[in-house]
């Protein structure tokens, strides 16, 4: 038990030794962390007093080096400042000496100008006295040129301007004839070839028409049947028909005579039709009459359609086929309308394909250029103009109206086959043969000729000859010179062409003829 309690005891002891220690230790360590603080307190309070005084050296020393900085820029600046100062100042120095350079010079110039314009002033002075010589001298000149020519200066100077007419007007007239014969060579060339491979590729024959139609009689006694009791049968034929029977002492045979061609040819098929038949009396007469109108139909729509079919055109509107074949009975000068205008529309054709123009256009064009005459009869107005407004009723193709108005020359021709219509129209008609004229046309047309070229001043006498083809002029040669015969000869042709209407071509020439006669004895 009590070595239990010493155990004890022991280890009380030993704890409280341990405590004891312990907080010795505890105190010991203590005041040593005291004392560790305190010197690290002390040395770092110390440290901080030397980085403070380091820095305030650091700043010092940074201080003095930025002043020198400072003082070394303000150097450099004041230096760069001098010299550029010094650069400007040199600068204004070369302007300035330049300025006075400059002055100097204009000084030098304007005194030069003063002297030119003095010399200038004084040449003037003398030009204008020189040019008061002159004047008078000239005029002296002239008061004894008028003395010596005979002429004042107004008669020489419209002397001297007649001779530059004269000589202007001579190289005129010889330029105008050279061109005007290399034109008229290569085209008469030209032409003349189209023209004579068309007319070789398009042969026609011809026989003249007439406007009255003769039906011929088994007998004389018919003529009296014809004429019937009391003139009844001839009064409902005429009445009927429209047309007059002319029933004279020609030996068997009645004339038919009429305006219009339809109303003849329906005359002459129901005269032919009573004739056959023997029985004459009104009403026969009107049966065979409205035969006869109803073949005149047929025949003419027929007519029209073989023109079409022979001349290649095709799409015609029934009525312009019924029109077209109307001219079958329609004549000009004797001559017939249809095969007129199937020989147009054939010649047309054929110039077109060598002058690489639309053939079926110029063809069209051809067949339809006399459209109008199959009316003309029936309403007022040119051909050439119920042509056209026939054209534009059935809607025709511009080109083929302006060919049907110009082909006469009513108007201008805008297409290459409005005048192949035209040409080809004036080769048709001047075929020999083709075309007759009763007398007093043609007369009038050779007065009307002569009484135009008589018109002109310096022509003497002008004959009309070969039919009309020709008119020669004989000029007085003291009126009218060798020059101005070429300038006669082409206004006269332009006049001829513009006035009068012929068929072909008229030559125009002019005779100019100066004789000297003396006799020696």
């Amino acid at each position: 038990m009590r070595c239990g309690i010493m155990e004890w005891y022991q280890i009380l002891l030993i704890v409280l030794g341990i405590l004891v220690a312990g907080a010795a230790g505890f105190a010991i360590g203590i005041a040593y962390r005291k004392k560790v603080a305190e010197r690290e307190i002390g040395s770092a309070e110390e440290e901080a007093t030397r980085l403070i005084n380091e820095a305030i050296r650091n700043g010092e020393n940074r201080k003095k080096e930025m002043l020198l900085e400072a003082k070394d820029e303000i150097h450099k600046s004041r230096t760069e400042n001098d010299r550029e100062v010094k650069e400007r100042r040199a600068e204004l120095t070369k302007q300035e000496r330049r300025l006075e350079q400059k002055e100097t010079t204009l000084d030098r110039k304007t005194e030069a100008f003063e002297k030119k314009e003095e010399e200038l002033n004084r040449r003037m002075t003398a030009l204008a006295q020189t040019q008061s010589e002159a004047e008078e001298l000239k005029a002296k000149q002239l008061e004894t040129l008028e003395q010596l020519s005979g002429l004042t200066q107004d008669q020489a100077k419209e002397y001297l301007l007649q001779s530059i007419e004269n000589d202007v007007r001579h190289e005129a007239a010889m330029k105008i004839k050279e061109i005007e014969q290399q034109l008229k060579d290569e085209a008469e060339e030209k032409g003349r070839e189209i023209i004579a491979t068309a007319i070789q590729r398009c042969a026609a024959d011809h026989a003249a028409e007439t406007t009255v139609s003769v039906v011929p009689l088994p007998n004389d006694e018919m003529k009296g049947r014809i004429i019937g009791r009391e003139g009844r049968n001839i009064r409902t034929l005429e009445t009927i028909t429209g047309v007059d029977l002319i029933i004279d002492d020609t030996p068997e045979a009645i004339t038919v005579s009429s305006f219009d061609p339809v109303r003849r040819e329906v005359a002459r098929l129901a005269l032919e039709k009573l004739i056959v038949d023997g029985r004459i009396h009104p009403t026969r007469i009107e049966d065979m009459v409205e035969k006869a109108r109803k073949e005149v139909d047929r025949t003419i729509r027929e007519e029209g359609e073989r023109a079409c079919y022979e001349t290649g055109v095709h799409n015609l509107n029934p009525e312009l086929i019924k029109i077209l074949g109307r001219q079958k009975y329609r004549t000009s000068y004797g001559q017939n309308v249809l095969n007129h205008s199937i020989e147009v529309a054939h010649i047309a054709g054929l110039m077109a394909a060598e002058l690489g123009v639309d053939v079926a256009l110029a063809k069209r064009a051809g067949l339809l250029h006399d459209l109008g005459k199959s009316i003309d009869h029936e309403v007022e107005g040119s051909h050439v103009q119920l042509g056209a407004d026939l054209a534009r009723k059935y809607k025709e193709n511009p080109v083929i109206i302006n060919a049907i108005e110009a082909h006469h020359g009513d108007v201008e021709p805008k297409t290459v086959i409005a005048v192949l219509v035209q040409a080809a129209d004036a080769i048709s008609a001047a075929r020999p043969g083709a075309r007759r004229e009763n007398v007093e046309n043609y007369i009038r047309r050779l007065q009307k000729l002569e009484e135009l070229t008589n018109s002109y001043p310096g022509v003497d006498k002008s004959y009309a000859i070969q039919a009309g083809r020709e008119v020669r002029i004989m000029v007085k040669p003291e009126v009218v010179t060798e020059d101005n015969m070429i300038l006669l000869a082409r206004d006269i042709a332009k006049k001829i062409e513009s006035e009068l209407e012929y068929p072909g071509q008229i030559k125009v020439n002019v005779i100019r003829e100066t004789k000297a006669v003396e006799y020696a004895k």
